[in-house]
Parts: structure tokens; sequence; C-alpha cells
């Protein structure tokens, strides 16, 4: 199984959710500043559970995007080591996005998320024909209870999100259509209802 690097820019994310790392196929690394000489217990005790998994890296001399350079480094000597590894920036800086985008022409597989759950090995696949994607609506809507949107317009964007924005315009609209002609959702005025099934 292709190894999963996670670098942690500790400067800009303090994660909660390392524990994640702890049965997939993870290497994490948590880059720390000259300055940030306290752990938190919590990050601690999640790294160890890692064991030899799990390392710091703590940089000797401070600077203007000096963590960054040295995650950069990393990801160069790791990617010549294991050319199939895929590289994950835990950070909230944008400024990762070049490098990223230059991997990936280099076909080095990478990406940036701001938190540990975000990264693609946690989330689900996309159902890729109407019928499954019909099914997880509807069980979306359910789970929102009172929370459904309430007009055509919000709906759209919701379902948009809820396929994390890679249905084009097209698919969105027949998946809406697709719920209206099963009478799942009814529009009035651009406003809608829902008839759902009830959850046993």
């Amino acid at each position: 199984m292709r190894t999963n690097f996670v670098l942690v820019d500790f400067e800009n994310v303090q994660p909660k959710d390392l524990g994640l790392l702890k049965d997939g196929p993870f290497k994490a690394k948590v880059f720390l500043g000259p300055n940030q000489s306290k752990i938190p217990v919590a990050l601690a005790a999640a790294l160890q559970s890692l064991g030899s998994n799990a390392e710091y890296v703590v940089l000797e001399t401070a600077g203007n995007n000096a963590l960054d350079f040295h995650i950069a480094y990393y990801i160069g000597v790791l990617s010549s080591e294991d050319p199939t590894a895929y590289f994950h920036i835990i950070s909230k800086d944008s400024g990762f996005d070049p490098l990223i985008k230059h991997l990936k022409g280099k076909k080095v597989y990478a990406q940036r998320s701001t938190c540990i759950a975000d990264i693609p090995y946690f989330k689900p696949t996309l159902p890729v024909t109407p019928e499954a994607q019909i099914e997880v609506v509807v069980a979306d809507l359910i789970r929102r209870k009172a929370s459904k949107p309430r007009t055509q317009k919000t709906l759209l964007s919701t379902l948009h999100a809820l396929f994390k924005k890679e249905l084009s315009e097209q698919q969105l609209s027949q998946l809406f259509t697709s719920l209206c002609t099963r009478g799942v959702v009814k529009v009035d005025g651009g406003k809608v209802s829902y008839d759902l099934p009830v959850e046993s």
C-alpha cells in the first residue's frame, strides 16, 4: 500500500485529530519552530501511539517561511526515496499551493489540507450512478432534520458541497430534476419542501 506522509506545519495548525493516523498507511512529521518549546500532552500522546511512524522536526533557527522551506526539503528527499508516496501538507498557508501544483506536474502526489480529517483517505468516494447519488442526498437530508435548505438555490449549493463540488452544472441540474420527479423534493416558487422516507 502507498505510504502517506503527513507533514504538519505546527506553527500554522495545531491538529486535534492526529489519532486518525494510528491504523492507516501513514508516517507523520510534525514541524516545529525553534520557539515552540512546549508540546500539548494530547499531541505527544497521539504521536507516541504512532511509534516509529512519527517524528518531530524542530527548526534550529527562526526565519521568514523557514518552516515551509523545511517541509519542501523533506518532500524532495522523501519523494526521491519513495516515488509512489503521497504527501499531505497540513497547513492553512496557501503559499504551499504553487509547490503542490509543481509537484503534481512532476507526478508527485501531494495536497494541502487544513486538518487531518480532510485527507482524502478519510473521505468516502463519490457515488457515480444517479441512483446512488439520490440515496446519498436523501440520507443527508434526513440527517439534517430541521436544518434542511428552504430554497432551491440553497439546496443546489448544498448538493454541490455534498458532492465536494465535483458534479458539473448539468449533473447537478439532473440530480435536482430526479429528486423532484421522485417527489422527494417539491418546488413552489423557489421555495422547497421535502417528502422524505421516515427513519425506522
